[in-house]
């Protein structure tokens, strides 16, 4: 009693300190901004076409640093209007009413008592476009803030029909493999959020559900402040939907087929490809009211081609395979979100989710197996076999979410938030080992049975207020999450019906993980510097708990500080810099944490750490903004130094199956330097590159320090499009991703690359689009969409070869009854798509 008293002490001193220390923060920046002097900004609002002036146009002034809302006015019946009292910084104004496109006017930087006359603005009537107006040096394609890079979905013509992670894997130093697996910097781990909100859960599964087309900006943040949850080593990616203005209904319909397989690699099913989805808004004075439907059928034929050797007692033997790898895959779900606008000071948010996600994968294999004698060379046996393989899983998801806003009269505010979730996730191996070519004979067959039901809560309390002109935004967030794992291995008694249970791959796991969390945040100007200081600091504690006597349970505690900081200086001629640091963390996910092998097929087991430690990471990185005339350029040098980097290594179980584990392997650091470069030289003609070259480094032991890892390498990615507008609704658009070998804890992963081509054209005045998609363009060349997995130790080596479907073509066709202008904040999934 005494002991848990010290430690509710303890976390009780650490919060009051952490508040303390970032008072004193906040209060000596407000120092700073005592001296802030006054600017002013204005202009005329007028119709493009008539030229004459606009009354009761809603004008709105923005910080770049967060987008926060700072002063608003209307225009006059003159057109004219004027934004006064404007401190020190950086700056932008969106320009916004019914039935006009809205417009916003960057790279405002004011100081020294600026009194800018913006001129004319002129607004377009919204018939002829669906996207937002942007006059400024740059063609805001891109644009860098002092805590985030901020790309326009809309540039990536590509990825228009598809998902939002057609669009996120064209940004600079993303790469996305194979496996639709992502990595920012050559790091996995990255936070998903949407529209704010934090999406805890795979991010190949969500990404998957969010139609591009209905994304509006998508926000990097590589280095996330204090206010941010810390989990996430690799950073967040922020999906920002599209925005909606006025009173009215709102529809948005879109549509998806796909072509016959030019390549189906003799697989047993014919690949499937459609999907649709559909968004209807409807807007009333103070209710906004959004429901969306979608389902989503993406299958893909393939291929694998492996080769794996094991040496046991001067037994060598080796397996090498080949044979179909291939996918059926489905989602389908139902949103909606409501919110209730009581009156300016209270905002009221409700949103409900149910869906499904479906994945089956079938890999049947031919092996052959050679059994040498290293003592004297001979060969002791020679065998075929065929392995018929079908992984299938699936989760059923249902949640809901409230959250509340209070405007104070000082303009502080506080928010709560809530949100419950519940996971039905269930998944099944069927692994049958047969004599060849008499594949009637059986050799051995198991079947491994999953449920693994999971509960989560998410609580949240904000306050955001000001202490002189440094904005503070505080908070408490507390999450549970509860998971009930049912792991059965059952083999059969061969020539029988019947079955039976392996104790040594058979239990109950429960997880149960509870995290408290408190931060607060500083932020605000001073002259040309714009500034950002945070602290966060979380109490977790993680429990499990086995069925099977072979195992005792455990329990991790962890206390910990996450500080974070963040600068952007102006100089002349339009140029930055810009300098952050931040600490993180990285939780192993469930399955991660499962100490009982799974049979994932014939020559592979897979299996968790119970012990298994979450990875810690500090990251600092310096760069420079260039806005061009036609453009913008960034670049960074950046480090990353990681703690118990968590690996997927391989270890020797019999003579022809590898243990696939999780585990912690000492520690990693990386360096590197990325740039992108946004460019329109010519109205016709619009180019973006992006890139990231770093070198990375993991040294440390596996298994009880019994193997050691020392391995090293350059890498490097580049995701780059060049754009043709043969006219206003004619566009073509090429774009490449490309990232070389990457070094692992014990191999290496080979190339990726991926080109694709587009073709879009839009009727009725924008309204109506049509796209046509070449997606990992091949031609026969075999270099498309595949990727070679290779480890090895002292007594094994591993290679394996996925090749997956390239050349496939897509059509995909889009209606909008009306535009969009309001942001959709839909629910999604917190906690189970990432065991999913």
């Amino acid at each position: 009693m005494q002991l848990k008293n010290i430690r509710q002490l303890l976390i009780s001193y650490n919060i009051n300190l952490c508040y303390r220390f970032l008072y004193l923060v906040a209060f000596g920046l407000s120092c700073l901004n005592a001296g802030a002097q006054n600017n002013s900004l204005h202009g005329i609002i007028k119709d493009e076409k008539t030229l004459l002036p606009l009354e009761k146009i809603s004008i709105e002034l923005h910080a770049v640093s967060d987008s926060t809302r700072l002063l608003a006015t209307l225009s006059s019946n003159t057109g004219s209007f004027n934004l006064s009292r404007i401190n020190h910084g950086n700056y932008y104004i969106l320009v916004k009413a019914v039935s006009y496109n809205p417009v916003i006017i960057d790279s405002l930087n004011l100081d020294n008592n600026n009194n800018i006359d913006i001129g004319v603005i002129v607004l377009k009537a919204a018939i002829n476009t669906l996207q937002t107006i942007v006059i400024s040096a740059t063609k805001s394609l891109l644009r860098n803030t002092i805590d985030k890079q901020v790309f326009t979905a809309d540039q990536f013509i590509s990825a228009k029909g598809g998902t939002a992670l057609d669009v996120i894997k064209n940004l600079p130093s993303v790469s996305v493999n194979s496996f639709n697996e992502i990595s920012v910097r050559g790091s996995s781990g990255v936070q998903v959020m949407l529209d704010g909100k934090q999406v805890q859960g795979d991010v190949d599964v969500i990404l998957n559900q969010i139609p591009a087309n209905t994304i509006d900006n998508i926000e990097l943040i590589t280095a996330p402040s204090a206010k941010f949850d810390a989990n996430g080593k690799a950073g967040i990616i922020n999906i920002i939907t599209k925005k909606e203005t006025g009173n009215g209904l709102f529809l948005t319909v879109n549509g998806q087929l796909g072509l016959p397989s030019f390549h189906t690699y003799n697989n047993h099913v014919t690949p499937q490809r459609y999907g649709g989805d559909a968004t209807i808004s409807y807007n009333q004075n103070k209710w906004s009211i959004t429901a969306a439907l979608n389902y989503l059928r993406n299958d893909a034929a393939g291929y694998r081609e492996g080769d794996v050797n094991t040496t046991i007692n001067s037994i060598f033997t080796s397996f090498p395979s080949n044979g179909e790898r291939s996918f059926k895959r489905y989602t389908y779900s139902a949103r909606t979100a409501i919110t209730y606008s009581a009156n300016k000071n209270n905002v009221f948010d409700i949103g409900m989710y149910a869906g499904k996600k479906f994945q089956a994968r079938t890999a049947d294999l031919l092996y052959d197996v050679t059994k040498t004698d290293l003592s004297d060379g001979s060969i002791t046996q020679q065998s075929q076999y065929f392995n018929s393989n079908l992984q299938t899983k699936q989760d059923n998801i249902y949640l809901g979410n409230f959250d509340y806003t209070h405007t104070f009269q000082n303009k502080s505010s506080i928010t709560a938030s809530f949100l419950y979730e519940y996971d039905d996730l269930s998944g099944n191996t069927k692994n049958l080992n047969q004599y060849y070519p008499q594949t009637s004979d059986t050799l051995q067959y198991t079947y491994n049975i999953s449920t693994n039901p999971l509960h989560g809560l998410k609580a949240l309390l904000s306050y955001n207020y000001m202490i002189g002109k440094v904005k503070v935004e505080s908070g408490y967030q507390f999450t549970h999450n509860k998971q009930d794992g049912n792991f059965i291995y059952l083999t059969n008694i061969l020539h029988t019906k019947n079955y039976v249970v392996d104790p040594a791959f058979t239990s109950n796991v429960l997880t149960n993980t509870n995290i408290q969390a408190v931060y607060t945040q500083a932020s605000g100007s001073a002259g040309k510097l714009q500034y950002a200081a945070g602290l966060r600091y979380e109490y977790s504690q993680r429990k499990l708990s086995f069925t099977n006597d072979s195992l005792q349970g455990s329990t991790l505690v962890l206390s910990n500080l996450f500080p974070s900081a963040s600068l952007l200086y102006s100089l002349k001629n339009k140029w930055k810099l810009k300098t952050a640091y931040s600490s993180r963390i990285q939780r192993a996910a469930n399955f991660e944490l499962n100490p009982f092998p799974e049979r994932e097929h014939s020559e592979t087991l897979e299996q968790g750490d119970a012990n298994l430690l979450p990875e810690f990471t500090n990251m600092a990185e310096a760069g420079i903004i260039k806005d061009l005339v036609k453009g913008s350029f960034f670049a960074s040098l950046y480090y990353q130094y990681v703690k118990n980097p968590v690996q997927r290594v391989n270890k020797v179980y019999n003579d022809t199956i590898l243990n696939r584990i999780y585990t912690n392997a000492g520690a990693s650091g990386q360096w590197g330097l990325e740039e992108d470069l946004s460019f329109t030289p010519a109205k016709w003609l619009q180019l973006y590159v992006g890139g990231n070259i770093y070198n990375y480094k993991i040294k440390g032991s596996l298994f009880d320090s019994l193997f050691t890892v020392h391995n090293q390498g350059w890498v490097y990615s580049f995701n780059s499009n060049i754009g043709f507008v043969i006219n206003p609704t004619f566009i073509i658009q090429f774009n490449v991703n490309y990232t070389s070998k990457i070094p692992t804890a014990q191999g290496s992963n080979s190339a990726f690359f991926s080109p694709n081509l587009s073709i879009k054209k839009t009727f009725m005045q924008g309204r109506l689009s049509a796209t046509l998609q070449w997606q990992n363009m091949d031609m026969g060349l075999n270099i498309s969409n595949r990727q070679r997995i290779t480890t090895q130790g002292y007594n094994f080596y591993s290679t394996t070869n996925y090749i997956v479907e390239p050349d496939v073509v897509l059509v995909n066709v889009s209606f909008n009854l009306k535009q969009n202008n309001k942001k959709v904040r839909l629910p999604s999934s917190e906690f189970g798509d990432k065991e999913f």
